[in-house]
């Protein structure tokens, strides 16, 4: 999948380990890694939606971008480049058309 990040600040940081472990820590800092390596490796969101990390849909006002858990309760989260995105007759998102994605932030969006 390609993937793109919300802003240069965001990009430089995800693509340099040290300042992932510099900024949250060598545990959260190896999960970021493993969850872009396989974003990186998927044809498409639907290769990664049973994977571990949780990859799923989020609601409200956060409705049209995705989530994958990092350590509790961080996320990395993500959108479709493409809009609108591509949805079924019934409304729901179609994961197997998502090919490329931005990388928008890593958040406890729960936490605020």
């Amino acid at each position: 999948m390609k993937i793109s990040y919300k802003d240069k600040k965001l990009e430089a940081l995800c693509r340099n380990k040290n300042k992932l472990v510099k900024t949250y820590g060598q545990l959260r800092a190896d999960i970021i890694m493993k969850r872009l390596s396989v974003l990186y490796a998927a044809e498409s969101l639907e290769d990664v939606r049973f994977f571990p990390g949780h990859y799923h849909e989020l609601t409200g006002d956060r409705k049209g971008q995705w989530a994958c858990d990092l350590d509790q309760p961080y996320r990395l989260i993500f959108e479709p480049t493409k809009k609108p995105i591509p949805t079924d007759e019934s409304g729901r998102y179609i994961w197997k058309e998502i090919r490329i994605i931005d990388i928008v932030e890593i958040a406890n969006y729960h936490g605020k």
